[in-house]
């Protein structure tokens, strides 16, 4: 296939796909635009992508997927551009996810297994009440309006979600593993996320001044001055609370002076050292800021908290048990891509896929 025609195809495809997103009712391979100075008798119904172990991915099968991938971000695209630019970012992803379950479904029908007719059934049953439908005929009439499937459609993309996940269930989470020795060690190497965070929280009053003390010395020197007489009445006992309420030029003053909890490691360094060696109800020494002059009292000073072992093997191991998991998957598709057989009809799209893929690789290398 030649460069012009893959862009006839692209182009082709970002139309069906504009199509389906603005709730076109007719199917998509109907719809089909003839590129220009083609002749409409050699125009191909279904155009093949892919083949993977004799196993087809149509334009058809693309365009779907496209459109649940754009669907699936919320976004609506106003023009043919934006469309265009959001067809070329999810197509890498959503083809990768194509092959991938292509090699897991065969993988399935490989051990044998398979959807039974109970099995949909209580499938279709289940969906029904969940989504208050009353019947099959209603389901049917449901899914040929709002996604253009007939039963059958539905009912191979179950069975292909079905054989998919058996896969990964037998194949995949049995070689996954977790010991306490490893919880260990992964607690220890993570300790970070176990760790809550030094929060302190305070009190300030705030007596106002201009923002910048050169425009006005003496109203700089005055509120200076009622800044000293405040702390000293605060050091010889009054309430700090109280002095804020009745004095303090801060919103805070309502609440008493009352300002945080604040993470320790968020607040600004200039506060850190002035209230470094304090004890709780200790005050600090007058502050200057844009806002006046400030005196804070802390309040409260809780150091780093470390959750203890046995508080989180639980967390640990959900978490270990996720990565564990998708190391696993990777090494397992892995070995299904090495024996697999795949044939790229588009240059263009087999070039896209192992981009992605070899950026999946670098990704799980670095972990």
């Amino acid at each position: 296939m030649g460069v012009n025609e893959v862009r006839k195809s692209f182009t082709a495809s970002v139309l069906l796909v504009a199509a389906a997103l603005l709730g076109a009712g007719a199917p998509a391979a109907a719809q089909a635009p003839v590129p220009p100075n083609t002749d409409p008798t050699l125009r191909i119904i279904e155009r093949i992508l892919v083949k993977v172990n004799g196993e087809i991915i149509t334009q058809s099968d693309l365009e779907e997927r496209q459109v649940a991938a754009i669907r699936a971000r919320g976004v609506q695209p106003s023009t043919n551009a934006e469309l265009m630019q959001l067809v070329q970012e999810v197509t890498p992803s959503v083809l990768a996810a194509a092959v991938e379950e292509l090699l897991l479904v065969e993988r399935g029908r490989e051990l044998g297994y398979q959807l039974s007719d109970d099995q949909f059934q209580d499938y279709l049953d289940t969906l029904k009440e969940d989504n208050g439908i009353e019947s099959d005929e209603q389901f049917i009439q449901m899914l040929e309006q709002q996604e253009g499937m007939t039963l059958d459609d539905f009912r191979r993309l179950v069975e292909r979600q079905m054989l998919a996940g058996q896969v990964q269930q037998v194949q995949v989470l049995g070689r996954v593993t977790i010991t306490d020795v490893e919880a260990r060690e992964y607690y220890d190497s993570h300790i970070e996320e176990f760790t809550e965070p030094a929060h302190v929280t305070l009190r300030e009053i705030i007596v106002a001044a201009p923002e910048d003390p050169t425009a006005n010395l003496l109203a700089d020197r005055r509120a200076r001055g009622e800044a000293d007489v405040v702390r000293e009445r605060v050091l010889n006992g009054e309430a700090f609370e109280a002095v804020a309420a009745a004095v303090s030029d801060a919103p805070s003053k309502d609440n008493g002076g009352l300002i945080g909890p604040f993470r320790l490691n968020e607040v600004a360094e200039s506060i850190r050292e002035l209230i470094a060696g304090l004890e709780p109800g200790g005050v600090s020494e007058v502050r200057r800021t844009p806002q006046g002059y400030q005196i804070l009292q802390l309040e409260e000073l809780v150091e780093d908290v470390v959750r203890p072992f046995d508080e989180v093997r639980d967390e640990i191991s959900q978490r270990a048990f996720g990565e564990r998991r998708e190391e696993a998957y990777r090494e397992f598709l892995d070995e299904l891509y090495a024996d697999a057989i795949v044939e790229w009809k588009s240059d263009e799209l087999r070039q896209a896929f192992e981009q992605y893929r070899n950026r999946q690789l670098a990704a799980g290398g670095q972990q």
